[in-house]
């Protein structure tokens, strides 16, 4: 890296471009195509916009928009002024929009074009004086307002410790909480992936990720700009897209939905994937079964790897040697990882304990709870994960579960306490536990089990499912709600989920 450098992440990315500025960045699956000539163009027309705004360095940028190239450029000029990106996912209904934009302060609100009255609403009430709209197909205020601005943008720089985003994880008390991320945090481990999965120069990624994700931004997205190469930029995972357009790529990064829909496609055989350099998986555990038959029909196998909104990649199984079905494979070169008791202290090799972890990307805490920050980073570095697992004599890990009852579904992680504690508040609802339970498609789905007061009438299940869908992103929506006379408790009176999981663990099996 060149020494009159700043740390601003955007920097490193434009020292890896390619010499040739019109060589391919973006094409997306409508046949739209981008080259780093208009990534830099974009970039700095929309950063020229944001200045515009009185958008400072540490400023906030929310942003709940559809996958696009434009939403990628957006990301790019926040870093450029010096902002942090704050991208939510576009399943959050108003309730918890309200929430992200008052706790986090943003000096704007990007949205799509269809939800720009109510965002408005949230935005107004929590202070952010600007909202603008991005549509999928380059529309919305954002493009028209920023189009005749100047390309020309001197990026701001930044020091490594300079947050470069906030990506809100759930809590298991129901409030979420903002992980600050640095620009070194997010550089460090872009550049260890780079290397540990052998990027190399023609590197075609097949993007079928969403983006106000870890996995989809800051694992997929910012290798393929450290590699100077281009992705293939789908809105979704759709199977026939995807057969369609393997021949042309060599890298895949997808959940384990993915690979198991792969596996129900005719269409995908031995041969279409000959040429492919390597799939990923992440995001949720991949069930040895899929890694098997995946490794059975195509002759490859899927490299698994570990990370968190707060750290990033932690893990990964190698790019040459043993790729072991069920583990997530040996800690990153510059990442510590220790088996401990809940006191911190290291376990031995192959005991059980929580995964704690240290390294350059680990986050700088949570924005605005430092109780919470302490209470989960130790004064020697190490976060604490809240995940459960051991490390082998090899160096592999194997996560065995979740100290907290977090479900991961298709990818995305659901606490079950902010949705208890919305089915709480249904008319007729005495208490209700939310579980995860085994879904062939989901890994896990969210399933509710309650219980009813005393003298009064529930709402049927298929009610208490509708009420939700207007409170709750989709994908923490129950699949099914149960309402029974009582829940399994211990004799310290906490309700025994282990045993509701057993119970209901048939549920969606085939």
């Amino acid at each position: 890296m060149d020494a009159s450098m700043s740390d601003n992440l955007y920097e490193l990315f434009e020292s890896r471009f390619p010499a040739d500025r019109a060589e391919l960045f973006i094409e997306t699956g409508d046949g739209r195509r981008y080259s780093y000539a208009d990534l830099e163009s974009w970039s700095g027309r929309i950063a020229n916009l944001l200045v515009k705004l009185g958008v400072t360095p540490g400023d906030r940028i929310a942003v709940q928009v559809d996958k696009s190239p434009e939403a990628i450029f957006l990301y790019l000029a926040c870093l450029r002024v010096g902002a942090a990106y704050l991208p939510l996912n576009t399943a959050y209904q108003q309730a918890e929009i309200e929430y992200f934009l008052t706790d986090a302060e943003p000096r704007v609100a990007v949205c799509r074009p269809g939800t720009e009255s109510w965002i408005g609403d949230c935005a107004k009430k929590a202070g952010t004086p600007h909202v603008l709209t991005l549509g999928g197909a380059q529309d919305g205020t954002l493009v028209e307002q920023a189009r005749n601005l100047s390309p020309d943008f001197a990026t701001v720089a930044r020091g490594r410790d300079d947050l470069a985003a906030i990506l809100y994880t759930s809590g298991t008390t129901g409030r979420s909480k903002g992980a600050m991320l640095t620009h070194w945090n997010l550089a460090s481990n872009a550049l260890t992936l780079h290397k540990v999965w052998h990027f190399q120069p023609g590197d075609v990624l097949l993007h079928a990720l969403p983006i106000f994700h870890t996995h989809g931004l800051f694992v997929a997205t910012n290798c393929i700009l450290l590699n100077g190469s281009s992705m293939i930029f789908l809105p979704k995972f759709d199977a026939d897209e995807i057969v369609k357009l393997l021949p042309r790529a060599t890298v895949m990064m997808g959940v384990p939905t993915f690979y198991v829909r792969l596996l129900a496609h005719e269409g995908f055989t031995r041969d279409l994937t000959k040429h492919m350099r390597l799939f990923v998986a992440g995001s949720a555990p991949l069930l040895a079964d899929t890694f098997n038959q995946f490794r059975e029909r195509t002759g490859q196998a899927i490299l698994e790897r570990y990370g968190m909104t707060e750290t990033g990649m932690l893990t990964s199984n190698p790019y040459e040697g043993d790729r072991l079905a069920g583990s997530c494979g040996m800690a990153l070169p510059d990442v510590e990882v220790r088996i401990a008791d809940e006191n911190g202290t290291a376990l031995p090799v192959g005991e059980t304990g929580v995964i704690e972890v240290r390294g350059p990307n680990v986050f700088k805490g949570y924005w605005r709870m430092p109780e919470k920050t302490k209470a989960e980073i130790r004064e020697d570095g190490f976060f604490i994960t809240g995940d459960v697992g051991r490390v082998d004599e090899r160096g592999y890990v194997w996560i065995s579960g979740r100290a907290k009852d977090l479900i991961i579904s298709g990818g995305f992680n659901v606490y079950p306490k902010e949705v208890e504690e919305e089915i709480d508040q249904l008319d007729g609802v005495e208490e209700s536990a939310v579980i995860g339970v085994p879904h062939p498609d989901f890994g896990e789905a969210v399933v509710a089990v309650a219980t009813a007061r005393a003298g009064q009438t529930p709402p049927a299940p298929e009610a208490a499912i509708a009420h939700l869908k207007g409170r709750l992103a989709g994908y923490k929506v129950p699949k099914q709600v149960f309402f029974v006379s009582e829940l399994p408790r211990n004799s310290m009176g906490k309700v025994q989920k282990n045993l509701l999981r057993d119970q209901y663990k048939e549920l969606f099996a085939k």
